[in-house]
């Protein structure tokens, strides 16, 4: 297992955050090639070190989609972290762009491009816990990722069978790391661990671990989702 997605190529869109970024080196120390893309932050994008090649591209626009599929002309997996909070309803037609569109259609034209190479390859999309379980006042966050995980069991249902390329959804909990570290900070999530629903708040790695897991060749795993909460939405 430890070498078998060495010098396959694969896209983390967004992956230049706090649980792309884990997945990036985690990925890098088995060898994958790595491709990954930030919407506007450089600096942070900059701190993945060696074996990372990094690009722009803001996954709303068509024309930056085809440029980062196309930095890997050998794509086997596409894993898209890209997404951000929104919690106001004033925000949902933003939130729909960033949280479902944009990350539904990269899935897609990926499906598309590997299905043109017979390739069997693995997209994993991250989704979030609030579409495991009902939060109040997330419906312009909750709502598009929940939209993106239907979405990616319908691509999955038509990448089956022959084509094999698999497609799965990732949900994270609260992680130390990424957009919920502001959360975390302001003790919204304490009444979690101190009333002993989770045993600690997750880290980038449990995450990490999830994507590889889902990316790996012989996996014989479509169309499901992994949560990743540490039994929060029990």
């Amino acid at each position: 297992m430890s070498n078998s997605l060495r010098g396959l190529e694969i896209v983390l869109a967004g992956g230049t955050g706090g649980l792309g970024s884990e997945t990036a080196r985690m990925l890098v120390r088995v060898g994958a090639r790595i491709t990954a893309s930030y919407k506007s932050n450089r600096t942070r994008a900059e701190e993945l070190g060696e074996g990372v090649t990094v690009m722009q591209a803001d996954l709303s626009k068509a024309e930056d989609r085809s440029r980062l599929l196309a930095a890997a002309p050998a794509l086997y997996g596409l894993v898209v972290f890209s997404g951000s909070p929104a919690r106001s309803e004033e925000l949902l037609e933003a939130s729909l762009e960033t949280n479902f569109l944009g990350p539904i259609r990269l899935a897609r034209e990926a499906a598309t491009r590997m299905r043109e190479t017979a390739t069997h390859g693995a997209i994993v999309l991250i989704s979030t816990m609030q579409t495991s379980a009902v939060f109040a006042n997330s419906t312009a966050y909750s709502a598009p990722k929940a939209a993106l995980l239907h979405a990616a069991k319908i691509l999955a249902k038509e990448c089956r069978g022959p084509a094999d390329i698999r497609v799965n959804v990732v949900s994270p909990g609260v992680n130390d790391a990424g957009m919920a570290k502001s959360s975390i900070a302001s003790g919204k999530y304490a009444p979690y661990l101190d009333g002993g629903a989770i045993p600690r708040y997750g880290r980038a790695a449990d995450v990490a671990r999830a994507v590889r897991f889902l990316l790996e060749p012989d996996n014989y795993i479509t169309g499901q989702v992994l949560t990743v909460d540490g039994g929060l939405t029990l």
